[in-house]
C-alpha cells in the first residue's frame, strides 16, 4: 500500500513563493510517474503539473506555465513544486498522486493515478 504525504502549504501574499513537498513511501518511488493536482472550494480537482518516472519530461497546466517548476529527487522518494509570482486564483488544497509508470502517459487524467496524498493548503492573499 503506497503513501504519500503532502508538505509546505501555508498563507503567502500575492507575489510571494511556495515550496511544496511529496514524500512517498510504501513502493518503489523510481518506477512511478508523479503529479500534482489543485481543489479550490466548490470545483473539481485540476490537472497542475506532472514529471516522469526519471524526471525526462515535465508537463504544466497552462495555468501555472512558466511561473511552477516541478521535480524530483527519486533518492529521497520526494517530488517537488516550486510555485513562483502566486496569484490568488491559485489558493486550493493541493494534492500529489502516483502513477505506476507505463510506455504511454496521460499526465492530467485522474484516473490514471493510482495513489494520493491528503493534500496541503495553498492560500494567496491580495
Amino acid at each position: 500500500q503506497g503513501q504519500l504525504v503532502e508538505s509546505g502549504g501555508g498563507l503567502v501574499q500575492a507575489g510571494g513563493s511556495l515550496k511544496l513537498s511529496c514524500a512517498a513511501s510504501g513502493f518503489t518511488f523510481s518506477n512511478f510517474d508523479m503529479g500534482w493536482f489543485r481543489q479550490a472550494p466548490g470545483k473539481h480537482r485540476e490537472f497542475v503539473s506532472a514529471i516522469r518516472w526519471s524526471g525526462a519530461a515535465r508537463y504544466y497546466a497552462d495555468f501555472v506555465k512558466g511561473r511552477f517548476t516541478i521535480s524530483r529527487d527519486n533518492a529521497k522518494n520526494t517530488m517537488y513544486l516550486q510555485m513562483n509570482t502566486l496569484k490568488p486564483e491559485n489558493t486550493a488544497v493541493y494534492y500529489c498522486a502516483a502513477a505506476h509508470f507505463r510506455s504511454t502517459y496521460n499526465a492530467s487524467r485522474l484516473d490514471r493515478y493510482d495513489h494520493w496524498g491528503q493534500g496541503t493548503q495553498v492560500t494567496i492573499s491580495s
